[in-house]
């Protein structure tokens, strides 16, 4: 048998355990998830874009006026729609974890 202080410090060390495996298995899933973005994005540029090249001679701002140049701009707010989001989620994550190991470090004391 276990005294008292073996077995919390055994709880500690397999919360921590825990902990590490979920944030590894978060991470691998927001790697994922970026991955499908990333790939999603680039079907989207190639099915949206338009095949000719737009020029205007004189105005070299003016590319955005070519007529197919709707589909970048609507990847560019989805693109930067979604990095928001995943920012947020992130930031979210990191509080909450933050949380968790400020408790943990007082329940130790």
């Amino acid at each position: 048998m276990y005294d008292t202080e073996t077995r919390v410090a055994m709880v500690a060390q397999r919360v921590n355990v825990l902990h590490r495996k979920r944030e590894k298995r978060l991470s691998e899933a927001l790697s994922a998830l970026c991955l499908m973005l990333t790939g999603s994005l680039v079907g989207a540029i190639g099915a949206l874009g338009g095949r000719g090249q737009g020029s205007v001679t004189g105005l070299y701002g003016a590319t955005m006026l070519f007529e197919d140049a709707g589909g970048y701009v609507l990847v560019g707010v989805i693109a930067f729609a979604a990095a928001v989001a995943i920012t947020v989620l992130c930031i979210h994550y990191r509080e909450k974890r933050k949380k968790i190991c400020d408790k943990t470090e007082d329940d130790q004391k």
